[in-house]
Parts: structure tokens; C-alpha cells; sequence
């Protein structure tokens, strides 16, 4: 029997949550991408608390042109709020997305700001 492609995704999804977890130090990278628009959040998973959040919808982001330029500014956006809140690391979780085009982008940009990960 053939998983759907949700299906597929929500394994995935499993399967990376269950080996990177965030901390206060090193908070989760975690992506979310939808048809229009990408968001990302910084969580601590001990905590339960979510530390910082950028997405595209945001009006103090000033992106335009493609969908992955815009992903590459809220990955810019998401590690300069991390820098203010004093994170340099982060565990990355693509959320179930082949690390490809936008979410791609999202991580390059998230490193060109100075996140590690």
C-alpha cells in the first residue's frame, strides 16, 4: 500500500522531530511552507516556548520578487532576531520539506546572517 504524499510528509516530519530536539542554547529551526507564504520560528522544546518568529506575511519585511527571494529575506529576518535574542545555533527541521528551492533558500539565508546550523 503507497503512502499518500501528507502522509509520506507527516513520517518525515516524525522522524526529524524525534532526533533534534531544541533547547534554550540551540533552539529548533522549524519551517513551515504553504502554497503562498513560508514562516519560521525559533523553538525551545524543553520549554515549550517559541523564541522568535519571521514569515513572509510580516510587514516590516520588505521583500519582493520570487517566492525564493522572499524565503531568502525571511531567512535573513528570522536569524537577525535570533542574533538580538543572543542564539548563534540552531537545530534545523525542514518540517517534512525536501531541502530544496524555497526551504533551501530559507537556510541560506538564515546562514549568510550569521546563524550556524
Amino acid at each position: 500500500m503507497a503512502l499518500s504524499k501528507s502522509e509520506r510528509k507527516l513520517r518525515i516530519r516524525r522522524r526529524i522531530r524525534k532526533v533534534s530536539e531544541g533547547t534554550e542554547a540551540r533552539p529548533r529551526l522549524a519551517v513551515f511552507r504553504s502554497s503562498k507564504e513560508i514562516y519560521a520560528q525559533l523553538i525551545d522544546d524543553v520549554n515549550g516556548v517559541t523564541l522568535a518568529a519571521a514569515s513572509s506575511r510580516d510587514k516590516d519585511l520588505d521583500a519582493k520578487g520570487t517566492k525564493t527571494e522572499v524565503a531568502n529575506a525571511v531567512g535573513k529576518a528570522i536569524a537577525a532576531k535570533a542574533k538580538k535574542a543572543g542564539i548563534e545555533a540552531v537545530a534545523f527541521d525542514r518540517g517534512g520539506n525536501l531541502y530544496h528551492g524555497r526551504i533551501k533558500s530559507l537556510a541560506e539565508g538564515a546562514r549568510e546572517a550569521g546563524l550556524k546550523f
